[in-house]
């Protein structure tokens, strides 16, 4: 049995597994397709990810452009994270947007963030481990950052200070045409 949350973005999603605890330490299921259809719909994931990052680490605004847009569902199995996702969806109400959420391992919760979102994290805990899970293959070309910093988006981290790649530093704004190469 998954908990789920939206949000009054349109299509992000946090489901919340059942976890369980004794004194021996602890148990969940981390997937069953048959609780994601309920909860996501059914998805085709077809490729997994893992990063490992110091505190104060600070990863995206990443998408990809269509036709190669990836839906992520996303879990930290180690430390703690503030996942962030922004609706770039031409037409969206909500383009602009962003949702943010709290992953940490003990919770175990995982994040659904469909395609049409940016997305990006930042490292709370040392040596935070983040998992995705991704709906279409990572193909460089299609590639995208937006700056995690970008004034229209105005997103507050919680983290000071951020350590960012270079990659990420030089990402487009949000305002700029997105399909051109960098």
């Amino acid at each position: 049995m998954i908990e789920t949350q939206t949000f009054p973005i349109q299509g992000p999603v946090l489901l919340r597994p059942r976890v369980f605890k004794d004194d021996r330490g602890a148990f969940l299921e981390t997937w069953s397709q048959r609780a994601m259809d309920a909860a996501i719909g059914p998805q085709r994931f077809v490729q997994d990810n893992e990063s490992t990052s110091r505190a104060g680490v600070l990863r995206g605004l990443h998408f990809q452009l269509d036709p190669h847009a990836q839906g992520k569902l996303v879990r930290v199995s180690r430390g703690a994270a503030l996942d962030v996702c922004v609706d770039l969806r031409p037409g969206s109400p909500t383009r602009g947007q962003h949702v943010k959420v709290l992953l940490n391992a003990d919770e175990a919760s995982l994040f659904w963030i469909p395609p049409g979102f940016a997305h990006g994290f930042a490292a709370l805990e040392e040596g935070t481990v983040f998992n995705y899970k991704c709906t279409d293959y990572y193909h460089p070309a299609a590639e995208r950052t937006i700056r995690w910093d970008d004034p229209e988006l105005a997103i507050d981290w919680g983290v000071r200070d951020p350590i960012v790649s270079l990659k990420d530093r030089e990402g487009f704004a949000f305002s700029d045409d997105w399909a051109k190469p960098r």
